[in-house]
This record gives C-alpha cells, structure tokens and sequence, in this order.
C-alpha cells in the first residue's frame, strides 16, 4: 500500500534521488541500480502504473494545499513562546538546562476545546511510556481511537488527503482509509522483551522510554501540558524555522522526569489533523526515506520509518516513528 524504500511498488517513473536506496526511473537499468522487483511492477506488463506513483512535485504542492487547510492550527496571538538559549551543536548532548524559564509562555487553551483537540488530547494518557511494558487497550480506549479518527476525517484536510491518495489507487473508499489509519497509528507492537509495548501513535505524539532516553515525543501540545504539569523542563532549542505565523518547526532538548530528549523536534501550533495527516502521507509516499515537503513557501522534509519486524493486514506495515526535520 505504501511505496518500501526497497521496491517498485507504486514508484515506476519516479525521480532519480541519491537518497533512494534502489531507484525506479526509467534509466535505472543503464546505471544498474534499480530496484530487485523493477521489471515486475515496471516493466512492459508491470503491476505498477507510473500514474500511481507520488512524485517530488506533488509532494510539495499537497503539503502547500494542507497547510492551506489547516483551519483549526493556531493563530499568531494564541501562543506566547520563551525559546531563550539557542544551543550549538556541542552543546545539545551535555543535558545542561541553559534556558531558566518554560518555553511556554502561554497557550490559548480554548483551542483544546474544538473537536479534533478534545478527542486528540483524551488518547495521550492512555499510554505506559516504557518500552518492555504491555499495553492493555480498553475498549474506551478504543472508542477513543475511533472518535479521533472520525473527527479528523470530517476536517476539509483529512478529506483533501484522502481524495489525493484514493486518485492514486491507495485505497478505494474513505472506510478502508481511515481503518488503515487505525492500523498503522494505533497497531500494537513490540520494541522491546516481546512485549505488544508499542504503537506508532504512542511514539510520535505522546512519547516513551527506553533505555533511559526520550524515544518519540514529537508533538507540541503534549510538551505543553506536560510542561504546565511541572514533569518536562525544557533546555534549550538548536534550530528555530522561518515561520512567522503557525505551524511554525523548533528544534528542542528537554527532560521528562530526569530522562533526557537531545534531539527533538516538533511543529509548534498546528492542528492535530495537520501533524497527523502529514505524517501519514510522508509514511505512504516515502517510507524510510526523507519526504521533501514546502510549507508556506518554505522547504521542509519529514522522515519516517517503518516498523520491520512485524506486519499487519496482508504484509503492510506499522509506523515507528516520524518527525520534521528541522534542517
């Protein structure tokens, strides 16, 4: 369903790219480097059309057309931020706390309280964050994956996402969207002792810990709660984006309760449906690879990965982790 960094699968004629692992454009052949199962899906009688692959081009003008339908994200007086020290490379990785205050100055909670806020912040506690500990899924637990789910589905963003994806032979109705969704976001998995410890959801937006580190932790307004509740103390940020209004991108290090985060980042003021929905197109476009994306006229990338070691459905995988890039 979404193009392996190591096949064809939905990338016949796609454009050349160092960073590609295998390649699937038309002179991979002469330079000996397309992928193993090229002829299959690209050749003459192949399974792949070269109309369903996603190119660079789309990519940026889709995620120009997201960040357009962003309705629901921040406006520029709804978030006061305190970035205070901006720390160098050799600096990231010493855990000194350089910046005295939170990086939240304030927040403007009544966005908590539209629809895709509400169901989205209900998920973030229905975690344990230490990888090796099962996670036990109530059934309200489950609801409250469905509710988020239908609430970001009824946002002209999530809808803009789908008829992209559905033009390009990914899915033929908005339910096996939206179920594929709950699959590779809330799917559970092991990253540790066997253990279903782990979801894609967990990861990227409500954080965990493993080996005494901040795995994950990519969402803004989870740092903001948290920080609020006194449990996260923020140290200092390595890169601050050229946005002057919201989604805006910060580089960031913190604590959570004594464990330490040296390289984060996160989009600071956008909408759950945005993050959640950029995500999932970079996962389904470029699995594994940097997802080269332009926001209000500026150029960012998202990287994601799969999860390798065990699939879903009929050999899809789960998402490990995803995050912008903040260079």
């Amino acid at each position: 369903l979404y193009t392996a960094p190591d096949s064809c699968e939905g990338r016949c004629g796609e454009p050349f790219s160092e960073e590609d692992e295998c390649h699937c454009h038309r002179e991979c052949q002469a330079h000996r480097s397309c992928c193993e199962d090229h002829e299959r899906h690209c050749g003459p009688d192949g399974f792949s059309s070269s109309q369903d692959s996603i190119t660079d081009r789309e990519l940026l003008e889709l995620s120009e057309q997201l960040y357009g339908a962003d309705h629901n994200k921040a406006r520029p007086g709804d978030i006061a931020l305190n970035p205070q020290h901006l720390a160098g490379p050799d600096e990231t990785g010493d855990r000194q706390d350089r910046s005295p205050q939170p990086l939240y100055k304030s927040v403007n909670e009544e966005l908590f309280s539209k629809p895709t806020y509400a169901s989205f912040i209900k998920l973030l506690d229905n975690y344990q964050r230490a990888t090796g500990r099962e996670e036990e899924v109530t059934a309200e637990e489950l609801r409250e994956q469905d509710h988020f789910l239908q609430e970001v589905m009824r946002t002209e963003l999530m809808k803009k996402l789908f008829v992209f994806l559905q033009g390009k032979n990914r899915y033929g109705s908005e339910q096996e969207f939206v179920q594929d969704l709950k699959e590779m976001w809330f799917g559970l998995y092991s990253r540790g002792d066997g253990e279903r410890d782990s979801s894609g959801f967990e990861h990227v937006f409500s954080g965990e810990v493993k080996k005494g580190k901040v795995s994950g932790f990519h969402n803004w307004i989870r740092f903001y709660l948290l920080e609020k509740q006194g449990v996260v103390n923020y140290f200092s940020h390595s890169f601050d984006g050229p946005w002057d209004t919201y989604p805006d991108v910060l580089g960031l290090q913190f604590s959570w309760d004594g464990f330490y985060k040296e390289v984060g980042s996160a989009f600071i003021g956008c909408s759950p449906e945005f993050e959640f929905g950029l995500y999932s197109l970079c996962f389904l476009a470029r699995p594994g690879r940097a997802c080269h994306l332009s926001l209000g006229g500026h150029r960012l990338s998202v990287q994601t990965y799969p999860w390798t070691k065990s699939t879903y459905g009929s050999g899809r995988r789960f998402i490990a982790t995803a995050y912008v890039m903040s260079a």
